[in-house]
């Protein structure tokens, strides 16, 4: 594959974008264009891919690669549609002015809608060539044969024409909606471990973050917050940041207040050294009592998710009869590095470098703020420090929109820690209560449960509205949360007569609130899956075995049996015998879900070491049984759901958003700490591969089995149910204490 930093930092950094097809090439953008000469339409072939006379092909995706590998997967999914060879696709990905709008980067779609677009129009590609190659060397499409991007005759190869002979001036013609789709059978590529086109340059340090982009005469901005919640500026006087040497301007716009310096350490020093009088905050609920404000505030609308039988009359017949409560505490993204933002507004156009992981949507968000029409606005996207869900990406980029044009000039917005801990958006609160009953040969007879998630403000697929914190700042009133689909997985995935699951959509949060990986999906399948697990025991079955008979989908006995196998997990009923009399006790515990129990399926068994005086909790190993359907890349899967269960294990154990009535405290990583190398476990894998299936999403699935296994192993360890994340210390003690004596 060509030099991909080189080249997007020639096509990107500069603003010129060039596209080599054949005879004519597309016209080159001039320097600062917005609109380059080559459609986005999502219909038009032309929109999807340009193929060189070198036979060099360049495939755009609407959609982003956040550090999960989806550039080298996608680009697997087009050079085995066209027939040539990996290294000849070079991905531009999430460029407004060069990409088609594919929507956000997120909801686990990435590769099963992304991809499967991709396919279809690297598959309409190969047949328009085809079909070109036919009449140019006279033959019927059936006698043809594609070999790494040439068009030969079956019959006599010395006949052929390549794609770049064939190209001329484009496609010019729609994607086709039925164009044939290589059989799984005859795959070269997909299902390869092809590695990852991006990891030397990070390994080197080559590769270009968007923390690392510079434009020639760029200037520095920090943007000036309230450290009181919802405080609005009350006066501002900037004499002390004038002194910085370097300083350059205030810019003021109602409550938005930033800095500009001709450096980054001199934006740093204005920003500390100008005077701003902040009035009275909005007070936030008591951090104590959160989970009992949260089931109190407004609900604005009450879903039934999941219905069948009768609940309620089956719970009056049972013979036993559960009842439990689980809570998921409020986190942040905490990316390891604060978000940045780089934007140049010149002659009533602006563009902007961002992270962010909806660049078509923000168009329509930053023309909201600055008044300019979308078609006026480019997102670029560079790779930021992660982030799962929007976190303070989107912010930045405004930060940087707002700021680049009210001084004409090139500026780059870089968050402080400060920032991205305290101020990025964060997860809502989630409570959830169950009741269930067991009739007398211990089976599930009824289900009852009621989630309280946050109210949907997201219409599927269409232009999003976040509420960003320039907007609101400057006036424009937002919705407090950009949050939607939390009621995924709080259906049960088990196979019960008599179900009734319902979600109250609290009409606003006291936070704003955005996805974090799994948003809804992991708080609600911690719960099922630890009340599955406190009904096996009432049920005196072993929590794997009572799972298996619970369900009726080889797929998801596949995945459970997987994770037992590589766990040596031996059948057994109640607490573990051989746990340990000592202070450190063991346990193991599992947890299974079906992903919007309509997807992927993934299983986890945990193994843990409580140390019952401390109240420390260790989880040493993770095994996992794994089906996203067809794989594209193995190691691109496996990296995946090692990733996904790995910061999940550091969200399960001690994520946790601190707040005052006045303030968020969560600012650093001694406030948010995270886990570090040295607490994380070995992680084992089982990859079910289903060549010819739909190929789903991964990372996000694997997250929302290990809070409910790592839950039910300390059970399983110490006899004690640990039904809020996250298990710190003292939560975990107090749940020693209130458990039952164990055997």
């Amino acid at each position: 594959m060509r030099d991909d930093r080189r080249h997007f930092l020639k096509t990107a950094g500069a603003l010129v974008v060039s596209f080599s097809t054949g005879a004519t090439a597309w016209a080159r953008s001039a320097p600062g264009a917005i609109t380059p000469s080559k459609t986005v339409n999502k219909e038009a072939l032309d929109a999807w891919l340009a193929i060189g006379r070198d036979n060099s092909i360049t495939v755009y995706s609407g959609k982003v690669d956040l550090g999960t590998g989806t550039r080298t997967a996608l680009a697997q999914i087009a050079a085995e549609e066209l027939d040539v060879a990996f290294d000849r696709v070079e991905m531009v990905m999430g460029d407004t002015g060069t990409t088609p709008d594919q929507w956000l980067t997120g909801a686990n779609l990435t590769i099963a809608q992304g991809g499967s677009e991709l396919r279809r129009a690297a598959a309409s590609a190969r047949a328009a060539l085809i079909e070109r190659a036919a009449q140019r060397l006279g033959a019927a499409p059936a006698d043809l044969m594609v070999d790494d991007g040439v068009v030969r005759v079956k019959g006599d190869p010395s006949r052929h024409a390549s794609y770049g002979e064939l190209i001329e001036r484009g496609f010019e013609i729609k994607v086709d909606s039925k164009a044939a789709l290589k059989k799984a059978a005859d795959y070269r590529i997909v299902g390869r471990n092809i590695p990852r086109v991006d990891i030397p340059g990070k390994v080197t340090g080559e590769w270009t973050y968007v923390h690392d982009f510079r434009l020639p005469g760029m200037l520095h901005a920090r943007v000036i917050r309230s450290p009181i919640f919802g405080a609005r500026v009350s006066s501002v006087d900037d004499r002390g940041a004038r002194a910085v040497a370097g300083f350059v301007q205030t810019v003021r716009k109602g409550d938005f207040l930033a800095v500009v310096a001709k450096t980054e350490w001199a934006a740093i020093k204005a920003s500390r050294a100008i005077g701003v009088q902040w009035g009275e905050g909005t007070r936030l609920p008591d951090k104590g009592t959160v989970f009992q404000t949260w089931r109190a505030r407004p609900v604005a609308k009450t879903e039934a998710t999941q219905k069948a039988g009768d609940a309620p009359a089956a719970l009056a017949q049972a013979v036993r009869r559960v009842k439990a409560s689980y809570e998921f505490s409020v986190q942040t993204h905490a990316s390891l590095g604060p978000s940045c933002a780089v934007a140049q507004f010149k002659e009533g156009q602006l563009t902007v470098w961002s992270a962010s992981q909806a660049t078509h949507s923000m168009q329509t968000e930053l023309a909201g703020i600055t008044g300019l029409p979308p078609a006026s606005i480019r997102l670029v996207y560079l790779e930021g420090a992660g982030c799962y869900g929007r976190n303070g990406h989107e912010d930045a980029t405004a930060d940087a929109a707002v700021i680049a044009q009210a001084i004409g000039k090139p500026v780059r917005v870089q968050w402080m820690r400060e920032d991205e801990t305290a101020r990025a958006p964060k997860s809502p609160p989630r409570a959830m209560d169950f009741e269930a009953g067991l009739d007398a040969q211990g089976n599930v007879i009824a289900w009852n449960a009621d989630f309280w998630i946050a109210l949907n403000h997201i219409v599927a697929f269409k232009p999003l509205d976040f509420p960003l914190l320039a907007a609101t700042e400057m006036g424009q009133p937002k919705p407090g949360n950009w949050v939607g689909f939390l009621f995924q997985n709080a259906g049960m995935g088990y196979t019960v007569p008599n179900i009734r699951v319902e979600t109250h959509h609290v009409a606003e949060t006291f936070f704003r609130s955005a996805h974090l990986r799994s948003p809804g999906r992991i708080e609600n399948s911690f719960a099922n899956e630890g009340f599955m697990d406190e009904l096996a025991h009432a049920a005196g079955a072993d929590p794997a075995e009572f799972r298996l008979r619970n369900l009726k989908d080889a797929r998801a006995e596949a995945v459970i049996r997987a994770a037992m196998k590589l766990a040596g997990w031996q059948t057994r009923v109640g607490i573990n015998p051989a746990a340990g009399s000592g202070s450190v006790v063991r346990g193991r515990g599992i947890s299974y879900t079906r992903y919007n129990n309509a997807i992927t399926y993934v299983a986890a068994v945990a193994e843990v070491e409580v140390n019952r005086d401390s109240g420390a909790v260790r989880v040493t190993r993770l095994c996992i049984g794994h089906d996203c359907g067809q794989m594209i890349n193995p190691d691109g899967v496996a990296n995946q759901v090692q990733g996904g269960a790995l910061q999940t294990v550091s969200r399960t154990l001690m994520e946790e958003v601190q707040w005052t009535p006045e303030r968020v405290t969560s600012v650093d990583w001694v406030t948010y700490p995270i886990a570090r190398f040295t607490d994380l476990p070995k992680v084992d894998i089982e990859l079910i591969d289903r060549p010819g299936e739909p190929a789903w999403g991964v990372g996000e699935p694997t997250a929302v089995v290990i809070p409910g296994a790592i839950a039910n192993a300390i059970f399983d360890a110490t006899g004690a149910r640990l039904r809020s994340v996250p298990f710190t210390p003292e939560k975990v003690k107090a749940a020693l204490a209130a458990a039952p004596a164990r055997a």
